[in-house]
């Protein structure tokens, strides 16, 4: 359970002394004048500073393992409260470098063993670093989630009769096959408070799929506008209901890299959906540093 970021190794790949302390990593940054960081703080209150190498700078506190280490965050990272904390204070920091110079994150709870350790993954991988760190160049990340309403996801109409929508019209065939011709049932019992039961579930059913298939083709139809007004764009799951707050189904949750002069465009595709799509809600929230697109070939 961590935030996207930089693939980067978590506390188990370097603590030592679990009753010690390890070294945070926020993020790295390229170009970084160390005055940024003056009187930062990070995790848990921890003071920010920059371990250079190889021409980068990494953003680090020193943190206490009983809080960090291996076992600690296994337990830590399922406290929602915890979690939220831990993020709010590790995109502070990466934020503030950002607003700066080219910063790419990594993810949260990304400990090392010490600085020298630090300086080593900045050498070793600093190809890798530099090629992220140009594509996110002068680039900032925007977020779009909507919503669908319950009601539209059931293919309510509100009224009785056909659904213009797509829904199905009370004559639908039953759930047995087509119904016969009135020749054909002639003398016939007529069909009992059953047979009408399992029609009315089976139309519900197909008015449910209808309704899903409409809502997810409107979902992706933004997202193709969107994307026409980005560099780049990252699909992720669903956001846990818990933390979005949210009644609605939330039917999109992508991530978009955007070009400064992209932005007004963007913003203006994303109000428009809003506005015409009934019982959708658009949300857009930015700009972020640009923690969808930090690995290589994110593009």
């Amino acid at each position: 359970m961590t935030a996207p970021g930089f693939a980067g190794r978590t506390a188990g790949d370097h603590a030592a002394d679990p009753a010690g302390t390890g070294v945070y990593l926020y993020g790295v940054a390229r170009g970084l004048d160390p005055a940024a960081l003056r009187d930062a703080s990070g995790v848990a209150g921890a003071p920010v500073r920059g371990v250079v190498a190889a021409g980068l700078t990494a953003l680090v506190s020193t943190v206490r393992l009983d809080e960090y280490g291996e076992a600690a965050l296994r337990a830590n990272l399922e406290d929602l409260q915890w979690l939220e904390a831990t993020a709010r204070a590790h995109h502070d920091v990466v934020d503030r470098a950002a607003h700066a110079a080219p910063t790419a994150p990594v993810r949260i709870a990304t400990i090392y063993r010490d600085d020298a350790r630090v300086a080593e993954v900045l050498t070793d991988e600093g190809g890798r670093f530099t090629e992220v760190l140009d594509l996110i160049d002068g680039r900032s990340e925007w977020g779009v989630k909507a919503y669908a309403d319950p009601e539209l996801l059931r293919g309510d109409t509100g009224r009785d009769g056909p659904d213009p929508g797509g829904g199905l019209a009370p004559g639908a065939e039953p759930l047995t096959g087509p119904r016969q011709d009135a020749e054909d049932t002639e003398g016939a019992a007529p069909a009992g408070p059953g047979a009408a039961y399992l029609r009315r579930r089976q139309q519900e059913r197909r008015r449910r799929a209808d309704a899903g298939r409409r809502v997810g083709e409107q979902a992706d139809a933004v997202h193709a506008e969107l994307a026409d007004h980005a560099v780049a764009s990252r699909h992720h799951p669903p956001q846990d209901p818990r933390l979005s707050g949210r009644a609605g189904t939330q039917i999109l949750n992508v991530a978009y890299l955007l070009d400064e002069e992209q932005v007004e465009g963007f913003l203006a595709v994303a109000r428009a959906a809003d506005q015409r799509l009934a019982g959708i809600e658009v949300e857009v929230t930015g700009p972020w540093p640009p923690y969808s697109f930090i690995e290589p070939g994110a593009a």
